[in-house]
């Protein structure tokens, strides 16, 4: 699989989890949404926030690819989360809405990459301020990685709840593939 079909599925999975989560987010009352369970981010709530907070924030960044994401320009005229536990809304029905927003914008952006945007080496700086300078592609690599390790936690969270998400794995998002070296079926 080439590193843009790897992105691409990425995506996908990202909005199909992320859909996940809300549904199942949506079955609690507010103060089950909102209670504290150890998290990183405190709550469920917490957690969701969280996700749309740092997908600002990493979409604001790549923005600045010297290819001019178009797709992009949306978010730009988001203020910037000033922090990674800011708070987009204590609404549900709200921060689901622009956490859908979010992944049809990502999806359709991810949809328009080029393998050469993938080797530009982005310089940008951490919300703490320290500078760094890495490769496109890893870079959206880590920002998948980032959503799926914090929608563990929320997965966890809603299992604390007494909510059941279902099957959870990528494995159900990849295609299954001809195995041309298989025996023929007996007849």
């Amino acid at each position: 699989m080439s590193e843009l079909s790897h992105l691409r599925l990425m995506a996908s999975y990202n909005s199909w989890m992320n859909q996940k989560i809300l549904d199942a987010a949506a079955t609690l009352p507010a103060h089950e949404l909102a209670a504290e369970r150890g998290a990183f981010f405190g709550s469920l709530l917490g957690t969701l926030n969280h996700l749309v907070a740092a997908d600002t924030i990493w979409l604001r960044r790549f923005a600045t690819h010297p290819a001019r994401f178009a797709a992009l320009d949306a978010v730009l005229a988001l203020p910037a989360p000033g922090a990674l536990d800011a708070v987009y809304s204590d609404d549900l029905a709200v921060l689901a809405a622009h956490r859908r927003w979010l992944d049809e914008l990502i999806g359709g952006w991810v949809a328009q990459l080029a393998d050469a945007d993938l080797d530009h080496v982005l310089h940008y700086a951490s919300t703490k301020g320290i500078r760094s300078q890495k490769r496109f592609g890893d870079l959206l690599l880590h920002f998948f990685n980032h959503q799926t390790h914090h929608r563990g936690q929320a997965s966890t969270l809603l299992s604390q709840a007494g909510v059941d998400l279902g099957v959870t794995d990528l494995l159900m998002l990849i295609e299954n593939v001809a195995d041309h070296a298989a025996p023929p079926a007996p007849a």
